[in-house]
């Protein structure tokens, strides 16, 4: 989610009545451009708890239960990440229980690499940063029955000190995150957030569920967030370097997908073609892929495999 400031309830009234992505969009893969791709693939198998999935010269793909969550581009001449360039704050892998959620503490504790915790009330959070200096979020909702709600009904979320000890106590002991772990939600660094909801809420169709000062928090459908903008450490140019390559949101079928394409057309926003769907680009230069989720099961190790 984020360790700004103490988020505010979520608003529903900017959804638009037919947007692009659909309310039953989830997340699909994120891609990381990285220097030292054997470094990166350790710590993601490793303290995150994803398996290997396919792997080439500079290439590989990363998920869990069979389903691709990461794609890790290597390539050693990408500049570093400029200190003004906008881009990832961080990928958050969400698991499916807190006995995933404590396993995964015990493995980043293991190799000190805790940043911080939080308990956001729809969900708990870990924190850390790989060794690219990306961020990474671990974390695991709460059944939605237990999410709190105002007397208007939407989702109350904040942010409040996580009891770790409490959290260990319930790891289930796991090397690897379990099946039914996925790309929970992307947190991302703009330099302007009425442009980052311009293009997320108007022109993608995502509703505002959440915002508080310097962020917004948005989302297909009722979910907390899919996206999240900040712009807490006042970055002003353009995406590039390594970090952030792209990330993709999974529509329900080809004809979600044909639909959504069409209306970011109608919408005047420049879409791009692909082989197994297409992409979009953000205000600040990043790359927003959609894909049929029917066709997850072909996409393990093809961006490995093909270096894209």
């Amino acid at each position: 989610m984020g360790s700004g400031p103490e988020l505010v309830d979520m608003d529903d009234t900017d959804e638009t009545d037919d947007p692009a992505v659909p309310g039953t969009a989830r997340m699909g893969r994120t891609a990381l451009t990285v220097a030292d791709l054997d470094a990166t693939v350790a710590f993601y198998r490793d303290v995150v708890g994803l398996t290997v999935q396919a792997r080439g010269e500079t290439a590989a793909t990363l998920g869990a239960g069979g389903s691709p969550v990461l794609e890790l581009l290597a390539d050693e001449d990408a500049p570093p990440r400029d200190r003004g360039q906008t881009g990832l704050f961080h990928n958050a892998f969400r698991v499916p229980s807190r006995g995933a959620l404590g396993a995964a503490l015990e493995r980043v504790r293991d190799r000190g690499a805790l940043d911080g915790a939080s308990d956001h009330y729809v969900s708990e959070a870990l924190y850390c940063t790989d060794p690219e200096g990306n961020g990474v979020e671990i974390y695991a909702d709460r059944p939605r029955e237990e999410w709190p709600r105002a007397a208007d009904g939407s989702v109350e979320i904040g942010t409040a000190p996580l009891d770790l000890d409490a959290l260990a106590a319930q790891s289930d002991g796991a090397a690897d995150a379990p099946p039914g772990t996925d790309l929970g939600h992307v947190h991302l660094e703009v330099s302007s957030l009425d442009r980052a909801r311009t293009f997320y809420a108007d022109r993608l169709g995502l509703g505002v569920r959440t915002e508080t000062r310097g962020a917004s928090f948005l989302a297909a459908g009722d979910y907390h967030h899919h996206v999240g903008v900040n712009t807490w450490n006042g970055r002003t140019d353009p995406a590039g370097g390594r970090g952030l390559a792209w990330f993709e949101f999974l529509v329900p079928d080809a004809g979600a997908l044909a639909t959504a394409r069409q209306r970011l057309s109608a919408a005047d926003v420049p879409v791009s073609d692909r082989e197994d769907g297409f992409a979009v680009t953000d205000p600040d230069g990043l790359t927003v892929r959609f894909r049929a989720a029917e066709s997850e099961a072909g996409e393990g190790g093809r961006e490995a495999r093909q270096g894209l």
